[in-house]
């Protein structure tokens, strides 16, 4: 584990970095709080923070607190801070300060490791738990929230002039897959195409069903490339499903950024696009020009025709 460790103390910081890495702890020392505090920001691997009430330039305590605040549940930061007060009251404004630990001064080496252990098996129990709030259990993909989640970082350089593409992508014909060969087959044709889209390294989610949706940075023409390629690489699969191999296509939408765009805009012209392949033969690539305007939605509430500019 990497750990910040800020003891303004020469002898005391020696002592206790030796600790650390004796145990093979990746430990950077600090004496001044506010040093301490700005490499925690810029340094996302750092998984503990073990501080002394009065470190240089601010107290323990603040430290604590604006440490408490870097940290997200997708970036755990165990706090542990040091004193050698015994006032009672001082375990209860620690916590209340985001400290998730006090150590006695001078620490008990034994005690200091197993609180290290405890901040391991927290950290452990939390990525355990993002990954399973993030991840399709089906295909190992995103799922669609951590989708649009990430999705935004790509939309915010996008918006700064940077490019991108959305491609929607579905399963054609996938009931009947279902009706003929059993959900256990279906599920098997959902893994590989999920298989075959995240070998792109793009961004990739899985929506719903048989709807997968990837983003890009690239230019239309280019987005347009990577589905063709991932079309005719889908439709070359053969598919165990026990008893026989089946094969399935898919129908592809492509769209790009436009200025004024959200993550929600791009995604629904890359739809209509989607849509428009599947109603003119399916297993092919689409993509939305700048004439589709909206959709004629079916009484289900998916989108059955792409209506456009007229000319």
């Amino acid at each position: 584990m990497r750990v910040v460790l800020v003891e303004p103390s020469r002898e005391a910081a020696q002592y206790l970095s030796g600790l650390l890495r004796a145990r093979h702890h990746d430990t950077r020392v600090f004496a001044d709080g506010l040093e301490a505090l700005a490499y925690i920001k810029s340094d996302p691997q750092v998984g503990a923070l073990i501080t002394a009430a009065e470190p240089l330039s601010i107290s323990g305590l603040e430290l604590c607190w604006e440490t408490r605040l870097l940290a997200t549940c997708r970036r755990p930061i165990y706090v542990i801070l040091m004193s050698s007060a015994k006032d009672g009251d001082l375990l209860a404004v620690s916590l209340d300060h985001g400290a998730d630990d006090i150590l006695g001064m001078p620490p008990v080496a034994e005690e200091l490791y197993a609180r290290l252990r405890a901040a391991e098996r927290l950290a452990a129990m939390q990525r355990e738990l993002i990954r399973l709030a993030t991840t399709d259990a089906l295909t190992g993909m995103v799922n669609r929230r951590a989708f649009f989640e990430a999705a935004q970082d790509l939309c915010a350089r996008a918006r700064a002039g940077a490019p991108l593409a959305a491609i929607m992508a579905d399963i054609d014909h996938f009931k009947r897959v279902n009706d003929n060969h059993g959900h256990d087959a279906g599920d098997r044709a959902i893994c590989a195409v999920a298989n075959e889209l995240m070998e792109e390294k793009l961004l990739v989610g899985r929506l719903g069903g048989e709807e997968f949706a990837l983003l890009a940075s690239c230019r239309l023409a280019q987005a347009v490339e990577i589905a063709e390629r991932l079309r005719r690489r889908i439709e070359a699969l053969s598919i165990d499903v026990g008893t026989r191999h089946v094969t399935v296509t898919c129908s592809f939408g492509v769209s790009e950024w436009r200025g004024g765009d959200t993550i929600d805009s791009l995604l629904k012209r890359a739809d209509m696009a989607l849509y428009e392949a599947k109603l003119s033969g399916r297993n092919q690539v689409l993509s939305a020009g700048p004439d589709m305007i909206s959709l004629t939605y079916s009484d289900a509430g998916r989108p059955i025709r792409a209506a456009r500019k007229s000319a």
